[in-house]
């Protein structure tokens, strides 16, 4: 199964069993395909190497000034949302066009207004793996609350030691386990269901850009460094100043502005791409040049799940 074989979406056997013996192969999925490679190769050309270029600045420079430092850890989880939904939808895409559908493997997770919520919604393969084959038979929820506040952390853990074997994944996995632990002990009947959505989304928003400073530093040093320059913590080095003028120049904030109003207000390519009009089609050609030359002016920048 070639279209998702190296990095996912984690297709099980079962979902395409029936598929490799039967499935139809439409002029109607192959355009589909198509729009999916072109929208996914526009996320990772276009926005995701953009960001992390703004990531990799405010990351690689040591001690930074704090508003450089949110703005590279707000550009790293618009990389990584692009960089693997990208190559996400590439991967649905290539399935379309050879006749089989893939489940849907993110949906709009920055608009989530828990942890809980946000793992229904990132890298959903992955997440429903880890409760089918980790959580489930470690027991799930069927043995007291206690046993699924353990097992719940113990599945988060291990999911971050599935992504390397380093302390910062531990810490990242330690961090949504625990959060994730805290959730369920507040019920139904929680008094953060009262509060406006908004601020939950926005909560729900800062909680995973500090757990992802722990996946993008180099180790556990760094990213304590680099928390307490989100904090306010760390004296800047110098160059601080000329740092802020590289990270504001006007076609990164142009992509970071981009990618915000894609990912708070924009459609999803599983949507968008469900009746392909001529307007839409125009944008998806569009975007597929666009993205085709741009391409030929970047260096190699492989996706990030190819790491892991």
């Amino acid at each position: 199964m070639f279209p998702q074989l190296v990095a996912g979406p984690i297709i099980r056997f079962q979902e395409v069993a029936d598929q490799l013996q039967q499935r139809t192969c439409t002029l109607e999925k192959f355009a589909r395909g198509a729009a999916f490679i072109s929208l996914g190769l526009a996320k990772k050309v276009l926005l995701a190497n953009s960001c992390g270029k703004v990531a990799d600045l405010a990351f690689n420079a040591g001690s930074v000034e704090t508003l450089e430092a949110w703005a590279g850890v707000v550009a790293y989880s618009f990389q990584i949302y692009f960089d693997f939904s990208g190559y996400s939808d590439m991967a649905i895409g290539l399935g379309l066009m050879l006749g089989f559908v893939f489940p849907k493997n993110f949906d709009s997770p920055y608009i989530s207004q828990s942890i809980t919520e946000f793992w229904r919604r990132w890298h959903i393969s992955l997440s429903t793996w880890l409760r089918d084959y980790l959580y489930i038979p470690l027991g799930g929820n069927r043995k007291g609350p206690l046993r699924t506040y353990v097992n719940i952390s113990l599945v988060m853990l291990l999911g971050g030691l599935w992504h390397g074997a380093s302390w910062n994944f531990v810490v990242w996995g330690a961090i949504h386990g625990t959060v994730l632990t805290f959730e369920r002990t507040q019920g139904k009947d929680s008094i953060y269901r009262l509060l406006p959505a908004p601020f939950k989304i926005a909560l729900t928003y800062v909680i995973v850009l500090f757990t992802w400073v722990f996946f993008r530093a180099n180790d556990l040093d760094h990213s304590l460094s680099y928390l307490g320059s989100m904090l306010g913590l760390a004296a800047p080095q110098e160059g601080a100043a000329l740092l802020a003028g590289i990270m504001g120049q006007p076609y990164y904030l142009l992509c970071m502005a981009a990618s915000a109003a894609i990912i708070w207000c924009g459609p999803q390519t599983w949507d968008f791409t469900r009746k392909i009009t001529l307007p839409k089609l125009a944008v998806i050609v569009f975007l597929f040049w666009l993205s085709a030359l741009v391409l030929t002016t970047q260096e190699f920048n492989p996706f990030i799940y190819f790491i892991f």
